[in-house]
């Protein structure tokens, strides 16, 4: 009897595709999963960063990992992924985690379209490709799991970030549309929703300069985790079979207060917007 026959499903870990993997929260993803046992397909649009993650992989866990070149905005690249991925480690794909994504902030009108589409193409059009070419593979097989990366700015929805909060709400309920829709299927979904985690996108992203520093303080005073202590609580959840990570104290003080009165929510926020405002000057 092999390992995919009906009777003895992979582990969620043993074989997955991690989008994204060159830094942050994506390398975390691909080294816990690696000392967990299971083999990575590391992909991200640059290929260099990627091979470092395979190098670390290979270096501290001795498992197997491979680096793939994808930009996850665009189709093609993320269909040559879910081949390559299947051809590199020899098995079908467990776990695709749709991490790859971009920060973007700003007042409404500071922001081009040229920047909502470059934050639309990567955090949103990379998911909904992710999940379009690995679902029917999924369920031709008869099992597997997605994490989606999102981000507690998908509920939250804060001010002078409009872009990048349409991007992760939009993942948010593409994430639990698809927990209903794929659970007859043996498809299990989980959806990342932290807040602030030290990662390279705010350093990487489109933001006025008026940030800058108050990005740097925020990720040193405020983070309250780390990329990997995140990584390693949202494969608990999926293993558990939880739908939603919030994995930091005031991701989920926002998450309640949201659920309890959203227009009173909204109020204070706008209420709160000119003090936030005044810092930034």
């Amino acid at each position: 009897m092999g390992l995919f026959s009906q009777k003895k499903k992979p582990s969620h870990h043993a074989y997955a595709v991690v989008t994204g993997a060159g830094s942050g929260i994506g390398r975390s993803f691909a080294l816990e999963l690696a000392q967990r046992g299971g083999q990575i397909v590391c992909a991200d649009i640059n290929l260099e960063a990627a091979q470092e993650t395979v190098e670390q992989i290979r270096s501290k866990t001795g498992q197997q990992a491979y680096a793939v070149q994808c930009d996850v905005g665009n189709k093609e690249s993320v269909q040559a992924l879910a081949s390559e991925a299947e051809a590199l480690l020899g098995h079908p794909v467990s776990l695709l985690i749709n991490n790859a994504g971009v920060g973007l902030g700003g007042k409404f009108e500071e922001v081009s379209l040229e920047d909502w589409q470059w934050c639309m193409h990567v955090n949103l059009w990379g998911v909904i490709h992710g999940c379009h070419y690995f679902v029917p593979k999924f369920k031709q097989q008869g099992f597997g799991a997605i994490i989606n990366v999102a981000s507690a700015a998908g509920y939250t929805a804060a001010p002078e970030m409009t872009a990048y909060n349409v991007t992760k709400s939009s993942v948010l309920a593409l994430s639990e549309t698809l927990a209903s829709e794929l659970r007859a299927s043996n498809i299990r979904v989980n959806v990342l929703c932290p807040t602030l985690v030290p990662t390279n996108i705010m350093k990487n992203g489109r933001l006025p300069s008026r940030y800058s520093g108050m990005a740097d303080k925020l990720l040193m005073q405020h983070a309250f985790t780390t990329s990997d202590a995140v990584a390693a609580k949202t494969l608990n959840q999926l293993d558990a079979g939880k739908l939603y990570t919030i994995p930091q104290p005031d991701a989920k003080l926002f998450w309640w207060l949201k659920r309890a009165s959203p227009s009173l929510y909204v109020k204070l926020l706008g209420l709160g917007y000119p003090i936030f405002s005044n810092l930034t000057k």
